[in-house]
C-alpha cells in the first residue's frame, strides 16, 4: 500500500474586512467575536454556530497545513482568519466531514458539530467533531506504522505493528463519549482564551480496537507506575520537529478500565484522517485532549505524565473556586479528570416554528463523563417547573444517552426549551454557567433552544 500523499491546500474568498481570529500557535486560538455573541450560542446553537468561513472551502489533504497560506496573507498575520468569514452562514468543507461543520479556525484545524447534526444515535464519522493541536501527518502507511510501548515504569519495550495488534489481541467496539475539555467556552465571561466552541465539540461514535489494558498488560506493568502518556505523529504547528504538538495522559487507574480503547475504526470502517486514522486511543468519559490520535508511542510513568499540554494552564481549572477574570497561579490549577454530567437538544433545531395545537416533540443525549445519567428534565418556562423526560440506558459504560419528551405549550409566543440532565449520584446541570476558570473548561449549563409557537 502507497503512503497517502500531500495535497495542497486551497482557500477560495472575496475580500474583507481584516477584523481576525487568532490562531496563536503556542496557545490556543482567541476570538474577537463579542461576549453577546457569544452568550447567544446557548440559547439558539444553530444560529451562533453558524461561523462558518463565507464564499471559500478548505480541502484539505494529509499534509495540507504545513506552511500553508490563506488569499489573506496580504493583510492578516500567519495563522489567523477573518471574524468576517467566521461569522457567516457559508458552509466549508474539510475532506472527509459533512459541509455544515462549522470551521473555528484552520490553522490547526478546528471545527464543531451544530447540534441538529449530532441527533443520531451514533455519530457519523463525517459529522465528528475536528479538534487539532498541530499539523497531521503528511504520509500515512497504514502497513508500515508502528505503536511503541516503553517507559521507566514498563517492564519491557515493545513494538506492534497495526498487523500485531489485530493478530494477537482481542477486538473490541464500544461507543465512546469524547468531549473536548472546551466544549461551551463562548459562553464564558469574561471570555476565555481558545478555541470558541459552542455545544458542538462532543461525540459518541462507535470504536473498534483492541484494550489499552490488554497491550500494557502485555508490556508489562511496575508496582510504581502512576501514569501514560501518549505521542502521536503530528507535529508542532510551528513545523519544528523537536517540539510536541500535544502529548498527554491519564493515570494507570484510568488505563487499565476495560473501554479505554487503542481503536484502529470508527463505525465499522477506517477513522477519518482528522480524527486520527490509521490509529488512536480512545478514553471515553474524561477529556477528549487524552485520547492521542496518529498514535505511535505510549510510555507508562512512574510520576505524572509531563508532556506537552499537561502543564498549567493547559487541560486545568483552579483547585478552589474563584472570581470571574481572576488571575490564578499555574500551582494552583489541577488537571481534569471526568468531564460533568451535560445533555445536548438535538431535535428540533433552535429557531423552528410550532403550531400550538401540536405536541411538541424534543430530543437529545445525555452523558457524564465516567458516571451515567439518571434523569433528564425538560423546562419552558426558564426553569420554574420541570418535566421528565424517558432516558434510555447506555449501550455500554461511557456512551451517551438518548432522551425524548413531549412538550404542550400553553400559549403562543416565544419560548425556550431547557433540558437538565443529573447523573447517577445526584449531580445535576447548573441552569447558568458553572464555576469560572481562565481556560473556559467544563462548561455545563443547561442547554436550551428557542422555539416560536404560532
Amino acid at each position: 500500500m502507497k503512503p497517502a500523499q500531500a495535497k495542497p491546500e486551497s482557500i477560495f474568498s472575496s475580500a474583507n474586512e481584516p477584523s481576525a481570529i487568532s490562531n496563536d500557535s503556542n496557545t490556543e486560538s482567541v476570538s474577537n467575536v463579542s461576549l453577546s455573541d457569544a452568550a447567544s450560542s446557548s440559547l439558539a446553537p444553530e444560529a451562533s454556530a453558524s461561523r462558518g468561513l463565507s464564499r471559500r472551502r478548505f480541502i484539505l489533504g494529509l499534509g495540507a497545513f504545513a506552511g500553508a497560506q490563506s488569499l489573506l496573507a496580504p493583510i492578516l498575520p500567519s495563522g489567523m482568519i477573518s471574524s468576517a468569514f467566521a461569522q457567516t452562514n457559508s458552509p466549508s468543507t474539510i475532506v472527509g466531514k459533512s459541509a455544515g461543520l462549522v470551521v473555528l479556525n484552520d490553522r490547526p484545524i478546528n471545527a464543531e458539530t451544530p447540534a441538529h447534526m449530532l441527533d443520531d444515535k451514533i455519530t457519523k464519522a463525517e459529522n465528528m467533531f475536528v479538534r487539532n493541536n498541530g499539523i497531521p501527518p503528511s504520509e500515512i502507511d497504514p502497513q508500515t506504522w508502528v505503536l511503541t510501548i516503553e517507559g521507566e515504569s514498563a517492564k519491557q519495550r515493545k513494538q506492534y505493528s497495526l498487523a500485531d495488534l489485530k493478530e494477537k489481541f482481542t477486538h473490541h467496539s464500544y461507543q465512546l463519549t469524547l468531549e473536548c475539555g472546551g466544549n461551551g467556552r463562548a459562553e464564558f465571561s469574561p471570555g476565555a482564551k481558545g478555541n470558541q466552541w459552542t455545544t458542538g465539540a462532543v461525540a459518541c461514535p462507535k470504536w473498534t480496537g483492541v484494550r489499552l489494558a490488554d497491550v500494557l498488560k502485555d508490556v508489562g506493568i511496575k508496582d510504581d507506575a502512576v501514569y501514560i502518556g501518549y505521542y502521536g505523529k503530528d507535529t508542532h504547528i510551528s513545523g519544528d520537529p523537536s517540539k510536541e504538538a500535544i502529548s498527554r495522559g491519564v493515570p494507570i487507574s484510568k488505563a487499565l478500565e476495560e473501554e479505554n480503547l487503542i481503536a484502529w475504526a470508527m463505525n465499522d470502517a477506517d477513522i477519518p484522517l482528522m480524527n486520527g486514522h490509521p490509529l488512536r486511543l480512545v478514553i471515553g468519559g474524561w477529556p477528549a485532549s487524552t485520547s492521542g490520535k496518529w498514535l505511535e508511542r505510549i510510555v507508562i510513568r512512574d510520576q505524572v505524565h509531563d508532556g506537552a499540554k499537561m502543564a498549567a494552564p493547559a487541560y486545568r481549572v483552579p483547585c478552589e473556586p474563584v472570581a470571574p477574570g481572576s488571575k490564578v497561579a499555574d500551582e494552583d490549577m489541577c488537571i481534569i479528570h471526568a468531564m460533568p454530567v451535560k445533555s445536548l437538544i438535538t431535535f428540533p433545531k433552535s429557531g423552528e416554528n410550532h403550531k400550538q395545537s401540536e405536541a411538541f416533540a424534543v430530543r437529545g443525549h445525555a452523558w457524564a463523563g465516567d458516571k451515567s445519567v439518571k434523569q433528564v428534565q425538560i423546562s419552558i418556562d426558564f426553569g420554574q417547573t420541570w418535566q421528565q423526560a424517558k432516558v434510555e440506558k447506555p449501550v455500554n459504560r461511557n456512551a451517551w444517552q438518548q432522551w425524548q419528551s413531549e412538550v404542550q405549550f400553553p400559549s403562543k409566543g416565544y419560548f425556550e426549551v431547557w433540558a437538565k440532565a443529573t447523573d447517577n449520584e445526584g449531580v445535576s446541570q447548573p441552569m447558568i454557567l458553572p464555576g469560572w476558570n481562565p481556560k473556559g473548561y467544563l462548561n455545563n449549563a443547561c442547554h436550551r433552544v428557542a422555539v416560536q409557537v404560532v
